[in-house]
């Protein structure tokens, strides 16, 4: 069967249907918007991109676009948001710098810069899912941003870093995959890197390729570049949030974007 953006609006609508909500479709755009009759409060969905996946992944492509579109539903719905008395659960997220910098609503994110392909978002974890925090979450709480960036920063640190690892040709690469919303965030757990450093015994590169998982890669030869430019673009493609397909090489604490074309790369 050949997905279209018509067959896939319709899919969805049926997949997400429910009395308090309605739809949207934007053709321009080709996007679809899912709002809460009540509140008017929604998220809008861009459909070429779940094509895309569908043609790799089929129904799981849409499974996953359900599912995050009834968690996001459902954290809107809930009770009020508040950050006093879950400190524990705020956390920066790892995002492009693609991605919006404001709500739907044009309240503006906390973000701060990264590198030149990521940007550092902060949020406050609910459970199954999270909310981006904005600056009308920190005014109504009386916080301040820089309250918010200490937190999240020492309870990334306070996360797991187990490591799987695989040599290809020379090359070893490591894995931290906890499926916790938080794998490409401990790219930010600056001592988990540095003592990472200690051990690479060639050049030591890492990648977010999506949210959900962080590679660091002990580069010993030509060909260990071209490994990881692979394996980070097949992440990035099938990643439920995907980040940046390039890899960072990490040299004394900075973390600087490379080019890998063919046997050769360029910062």
């Amino acid at each position: 069967m050949k997905m279209d953006s018509l067959k896939m609006k319709k899919e969805l609508e049926k997949r997400l249907a429910n009395a308090n909500r309605t739809f949207s479709f934007d053709r321009k755009k080709d996007e679809l918007r899912i709002e809460n009759k009540q509140t008017g409060k929604g998220i809008t969905i861009s459909l070429p991109g779940i094509i895309a996946k569908w043609e790799l992944q089929k129904e799981k492509a849409i499974d996953e676009v359900v599912y995050y579109v009834e968690e996001g539903l459902q954290a809107m719905d809930g009770s009020p948001i508040q950050l006093s008395g879950y400190e524990k659960n705020i956390f920066p997220v790892i995002r492009s710098t693609s991605f919006p910098t404001e709500s739907e609503e044009e309240i503006p994110f906390l973000t701060d810069e990264h590198t030149a392909e990521t940007r550092i978002y902060y949020a406050l974890d609910l459970g199954t899912t999270y909310r981006l925090i904005d600056s009308s979450l920190i005014q109504k709480e009386g916080w301040v941003p820089e309250r918010i960036k200490e937190i999240a920063l020492f309870n990334v640190r306070s996360l797991t870093t187990d490591l799987k690892s695989d040599t290809v040709a020379g090359n070893t690469f490591y894995f931290l995959n906890k499926n916790d919303g938080y794998d490409a965030s401990r790219i930010l757990n600056d001592a988990f890197l540095k003592e990472k450093a200690k051990q690479i015994k060639g050049t030591m590169a890492v990648a977010v390729p999506h949210q959900d998982v962080l590679i660091i890669a002990d580069i010993m030869n030509d060909t260990g570049y071209d490994i990881l430019s692979e394996m980070t673009m097949s992440f990035f493609a099938s990643g439920r949030v995907p980040i940046t397909a390039l890899s960072f090489l990490y040299e004394n604490g900075e973390l600087e974007p490379i080019f890998i074309l063919g046997q050769t790369k360029k910062k």
